[in-house]
């Protein structure tokens, strides 16, 4: 619930920055309060399924499992309906930045996940954790996930496939903290020096090269 409010807080915020109409603030209120019934209705079959069968019992997961799926479906659908509303609105000043920054350069995208390879086990070798391959600071699954999101970011300039791909690298990361190989520390950092030295070299072989 504290990460549904989190999120219906910053997509609330961000609907009155960007002034959308009435009507679609109405349908992202809608699809936000949805994804919030279906959650309380959630955490109330869980408790109800508890305290009827507190031992395991297949029909308690099937009812639990069903509930937390309602969840996730309605959830999509939220996540549609926001994105139908607010891509106009978001998607366009993304791929100006995307512009910006961005050239399109085989080279430098080579170049950028080498370094960020070589300095992530760098890094490892430092600290004394892990190996080039496993665990240790910072995540290089994540460094290198984000290095190669950044570089398709900015090389194709187009904003779908710029979040897509940054999606892509987040649940990259995000396995690595379900199998508990990192922390949520390492994580951040290799994604923030993946993404870092890959926009720093490729801008560096814009300018010079």
């Amino acid at each position: 619930m504290r990460n549904h409010f989190v999120s219906a807080c910053l997509v609330m915020l961000a609907a009155l920055f960007l002034r959308v109409t009435p009507l679609e603030f109405a349908l992202l209120a809608l699809s936000i309060f949805f994804v919030l019934c279906t959650e309380m209705m959630n955490t109330a079959v869980e408790a109800v399924v508890d305290l009827v069968s507190p031992n395991f019992h297949p029909l308690a997961k099937i009812a639990k499992d069903t509930a937390a799926g309602a969840v996730l479906i309605a959830a999509c659908g939220a996540a549609i309906m926001g994105y139908l509303i607010l891509a106009k609105y978001v998607l366009p000043h993304y791929g100006k930045v995307l512009a910006m920054l961005g050239s399109s350069s085989d080279l430098g995208t080579l170049v950028s996940i080498l370094i960020v390879i070589i300095v992530v086990i760098m890094l490892k070798s430092l600290t004394g954790t892990g190996t080039p391959l496993h665990g240790g600071f910072p995540s290089g699954h994540a460094a290198v996930a984000f290095s190669i999101a950044t570089a398709v970011s900015l090389n194709t300039q187009d904003p779908l496939i710029s979040l897509l791909s940054l999606s892509l690298a987040s649940m990259v990361s995000h396995s690595r903290l379900l199998m508990r190989i990192h922390t949520l520390r390492d994580v951040i950092i290799g994604a923030c020096i993946g993404s870092g030295i890959t926009t720093v070299v490729l801008l560096a072989f814009k300018k010079f090269v």
